[in-house]
């Protein structure tokens, strides 16, 4: 038998326990220490899934061109309109003649909120689910709460992307 290859020159080959063990312990240290991601909840209900939407949302395609940069939510006018997530206020004032109410949120998403008059102040710290003002008449022809979400300066993105989806079950007949 050739001496290089004798069992007693080389110890067993051993597969590396440690490895599988090692990225087990890494992944639980990820799964623990890092936060869920944040849900938001529909401004209009306060509950984590969309309530009726009378008109969805509708990405122009240039950011100067004509689209629906939000979602037109079932809501009547004088009821609460609620903070869809932690932040802060970022506006209260009017918009081309609508009350309008913006957060802005630690993950970098802007709220917005229309025709909403506002009960909340410029700078102040809001929680999720908590009343910021009230609906108002319609300005533009659309019943119910306008609500539109931002990522940078003027990249809109669907608002309901933000809600958790409701699961839908069909039953056996």
């Amino acid at each position: 038998m050739n001496q290089f290859l004798s069992s007693s020159t080389f110890p067993a080959c051993r597969r590396p326990t440690f490895l599988p063990a090692a990225f087990l312990t890494l992944l639980s240290l990820l799964i623990l220490c890092c936060p869920p991601a944040t849900a938001y909840v529909d401004p209009a209900s306060g509950k984590p899934s969309p309530a009726r939407v009378l008109r969805g949302f509708d990405a122009p395609e240039q950011k100067w061109s004509p689209g629906h940069r939000g979602v037109d939510m079932a809501l009547s006018v004088g009821s609460p309109v609620v903070a869809a997530e932690d932040g802060k206020v970022a506006f209260v004032g009017t918009v081309a003649g609508k009350p309008v109410v913006s957060i802005a949120h630690a993950d970098g998403v802007r709220t917005t909120y229309q025709p909403v008059h506002g009960s909340v102040k410029q700078g102040q710290e809001v929680r999720e689910g908590q009343v910021i003002g009230r609906l108002g008449n319609p300005v533009d022809g659309y019943p119910g709460l306008h609500w539109g979400a931002l990522i940078a300066k003027d990249s809109y993105i669907d608002p309901l992307t933000l809600l958790d989806m409701p699961v839908i079950r069909l039953k056996p007949l």
